[in-house]
């Protein structure tokens, strides 16, 4: 992928009538402080990950990784997924396909299980009260500890530079 592709260089976030997007592509999904990034410093309720996964990586791990930055982030996940054979010469690579979108619990909202030979278009909505519910009822973004862990802060001062950690544990339990 980096023989054919330019690494970007800023985070992407946009809003839409389905709420603020995250937008990312395929090897970012391994790289779960970005989708932290998006969420925290930049309001993103529904993270988009466009892939083309080898069927190596995609039977190991597409689904996992997918699942995981859903429930971390508290984010609506669609995964759209190139399948089958790019192309009849040269390398005649095989995408695994599988597109799928999870809920921010990580519940499967829609997929397609015909792997690297299906295509197709799934409609599924997108809740933003069920975002805003599960993010009040654990409030992640409250209890992150950079404190212990570094690598912060994920928020945003009123004039926009990244604020600085805090050491106030008080917020740390959940109610």
């Amino acid at each position: 992928e980096s023989k054919q592709a330019i690494a970007g260089d800023a985070l992407v976030s946009v809003e839409s009538p389905a709420g603020t997007l995250g937008v990312t592509i395929c090897y970012d999904m391994r790289f779960p402080e970005l989708y932290q990034k998006l969420t925290f410093l930049h309001g993103a309720q529904v993270l988009l990950m466009p892939s083309a996964f080898s069927m190596k990586t995609g039977a190991a791990h597409w689904e996992t990784l997918l699942r995981c930055r859903a429930i971390e982030t508290q984010c609506y996940v669609v995964a759209a997924a190139q399948a089958g054979l790019h192309n009849t010469d040269g390398n005649q690579r095989r995408s695994w396909g599988h597109a799928v979108a999870f809920d921010p619990w990580g519940e499967r909202v829609a997929s397609f299980e015909d792997g690297a030979e299906g295509n197709g278009i799934a409609i599924f909505e997108i809740d933003l009260d069920l975002v805003a519910r599960t993010r009040q009822n654990m409030p992640m973004k409250l209890h992150r500890r950079y404190d212990i862990y570094g690598d912060g802060p994920h928020a945003l001062t009123t004039d926009g530079e990244e604020a600085a950690p805090s050491a106030d544990t008080s917020n740390m339990g959940f109610g």
